[in-house]
C-alpha cells in the first residue's frame, strides 16, 4: 500500500516481503497477540466473579450456563474470519458476505432472544443442561444481557477478514484490546462496588467488550473497503447461493462437531479413576493449552491471505513448522522445570497433588500445540483454495480417535481421568492434522511448494 511501509509485509497483493519468513513473521505476530490477549479474558473474569459475592452459585451460572449456550449460539458464525479473508476479494464478493453476515447474525440473535425470553429457557438449561434451580435463576439476567454477543462476533470477524487480506492485521490486535479494555473497566468498576451478581457482571462486560470491538472493526474497515472493495473484479465470480453454502457450511459445522469434545471429555472422566481431582485440574490445564494452541490457530488466516502471492507457500510451511516446534519446546520446558508447579500452583492455586496431576497431563498434551500449527497449515490451504469439506472432516476424525482413547480409558479404568481425557485429545489432534494433510496434498502440489512430503 502507498504511503503504508510498516504494513507492506502483509500486504497480499504483493506490495511486500510476505513470500520470505521475515515478512511472514511481521503478518503472524499481531495475530497471535490477539489469540494470546483473547486467552485472557476468561481467567480474568473468573478471578473477578470468585471475589463477589456467592462465588461459586455465580460462577456456575456464568461458566456452566450463560457462557456454552452463547457458545453453541455462535458456533455457525466462528469460521466467518476464515471465509471473509478467503472472499473478500471485491465488491461483489465483500457485498454478498455481508449480506451473509447480517442474515446470520440477526436470525442466531432471534434464537438468542427466543431461549432467554420464553419457555425454552427452562427447557433447555433445567433439562437439557440440569442446572439445579438456583443457578438457572441467577444465569437468566446475564443471558439476556449477552444478546449482542453473536451479531457483534459475526460483524467483527466479517470486518478482521477483510483487514487481514489487505494487510491490516494489526488492527485485530487493537480491537482485541479495545475488547479486554472495555471488559477489565467494567469488571473492575462492578468488583468495586460490589452491588452487581458476578455472573451479570461477567456477562455485561464481556457484551460491552465485544460490541466495542464490533464499532471499532466497522470503523476500522472502511478505509480499506473504500481503497480496495469499492469495483468488481471481471475476472471473478462471487460464490453465491448453492456454491456459497457448499463453501461454509462444512466451516460452521468445524466448530459445532468440535463443541462435543468437550462434554465426551467430561463424561469419561466421571467414569475413571481420581474423578473429583480430574474435574478440579482439568480447566486449568486445557487453558493453558490453549494459550499454547493460540499461536498456532493464528496462522490460518495468515496462510489463506498469503497464499495469494506468488512464491509464499515455501516459507508459509517453513514458518508453520517453526512455530509448531517452538511451542511444543515451550510445554515440554514448562513441564520439566518448576515453571509446571508456579502455574500451576503458585499462579493456579492448585494443591501440591493436583499440581503433580496437572503437570503430567501438560505434558500429554505435547502433541496437542504441535498439531495446531500444521493444521493451520493445512487449514489454510483448503480455504485458500475454496475446499472446506475436508476441514469438518478432519474435525469428525478428530472427535472420533479421541472417543476411542476415553472409551479405552473408562474400560480399563488405568489412568487418571485427566490423563485420559487429555491424551484422548493429543490422538485425536495427530489424527486430525493427519486427515488434513492428506486431504490437501492436490492443493499444496499445485502450489508448487509448502509441505514437500
Amino acid at each position: 500500500m502507498p504511503g503504508r511501509a510498516s504494513e507492506s509485509s502483509e500486504d497480499p497483493r504483493g506490495q511486500g516481503e510476505l513470500p520470505g519468513l521475515p515478512g511472514v513473521a511481521r503478518a503472524w505476530a499481531p495475530l497471535a497477540a490477539s489469540w494470546l490477549l483473547m486467552a485472557c479474558e476468561l481467567p480474568a473474569l473468573s478471578a473477578v466473579v470468585a471475589r463477589l459475592a456467592n462465588p461459586e452459585l455465580e460462577l456456575a451460572a456464568y461458566g456452566g450456563v450463560i457462557l456454552p449456550i452463547a457458545l453453541v449460539i455462535e458456533a455457525p458464525i466462528i469460521m466467518l474470519l476464515s471465509a471473509s479473508t478467503a472472499l473478500s476479494r471485491d465488491r461483489a464478493s465483500y457485498r454478498e458476505l455481508r449480506r451473509f453476515t447480517n442474515l446470520s447474525g440477526a436470525i442466531l440473535t432471534l434464537l438468542h432472544l427466543a431461549i432467554a425470553l420464553t419457555p425454552l429457557y427452562d427447557l433447555v438449561v433445567g433439562g437439557l443442561i440440569g442446572a439445579p434451580a438456583a443457578v438457572s435463576e441467577a444465569a437468566r439476567p446475564g443471558f439476556l444481557v449477552l444478546t449482542p454477543w453473536t451479531w457483534a462476533i459475526a460483524y467483527r470477524r466479517f470486518n478482521q477478514g477483510a483487514l487481514i487480506r489487505f494487510g491490516h492485521s494489526r488492527a485485530v490486535t487493537v480491537g482485541t484490546m479495545i475488547r479486554l479494555g472495555t471488559n477489565l473497566a467494567i469488571l473492575t468498576t462492578g468488583w468495586v462496588h460490589g452491588s452487581v451478581p458476578g455472573a451479570l457482571l461477567a456477562a455485561t462486560a464481556v457484551a460491552s467488550g465485544v460490541t466495542a470491538e464490533a464499532i471499532y472493526s466497522g470503523l476500522r474497515v472502511r478505509p480499506v473497503v473504500r481503497e480496495h472493495l469499492s469495483v468488481d473484479d471481471p475476472g471473478h465470480t462471487p460464490l453465491r447461493g448453492r456454491a456459497f453454502l457448499g463453501f461454509y457450511v462444512p466451516l460452521a459445522l468445524t466448530p459445532i462437531i468440535s463443541l462435543v469434545a468437550q462434554p465426551l471429555a467430561s463424561a469419561g472422566v466421571t467414569r475413571m479413576p481420581e474423578t473429583l481431582h480430574s474435574l478440579a485440574a482439568m480447566p486449568v490445564v486445557l487453558g493453558l493449552l490453549f494459550m499454547f494452541q493460540s499461536v498456532g490457530l493464528a496462522l490460518t488466516e495468515v496462510v489463506v491471505a498469503g497464499l495469494d502471492r506468488r512464491g509464499a507457500a515455501p516459507a508459509l510451511w517453513r514458518f508453520s513448522v517453526m512455530v509448531a516446534l517452538g511451542t511444543g519446546a515451550l510445554v515440554v520446558i514448562m513441564g520439566v522445570t518448576p515453571l509446571a508447579g508456579l502455574w500451576f500452583g503458585t499462579i493456579s492455586g492448585l494443591t501440591p497433588e493436583l499440581v503433580e496431576l496437572a503437570t503430567v497431563a501438560l505434558l500429554l498434551g505435547l502433541p496437542i500445540s504441535i498439531a495446531r500449527a500444521l493444521q493451520s497449515w493445512y487449514a489454510g490451504v483448503l480455504v485458500h483454495a475454496r475446499r472446506t469439506r475436508p476441514i469438518s472432516e478432519a474435525v469428525a476424525v478428530f472427535l472420533g480417535a479421541a472417543a476411542v482413547v476415553i472409551g479405552v480409558g473408562v474400560a480399563t479404568q488405568r489412568w487418571a481421568g485427566i490423563h485420559a481425557a487429555v491424551g484422548a485429545f493429543s490422538v485425536g489432534q495427530i489424527a486430525q492434522t493427519v486427515w488434513l494433510w492428506w486431504r490437501s496434498r492436490g492443493e499444496i502440489a499445485a502450489l508448487g511448494g509448502g509441505d514437500p512430503r
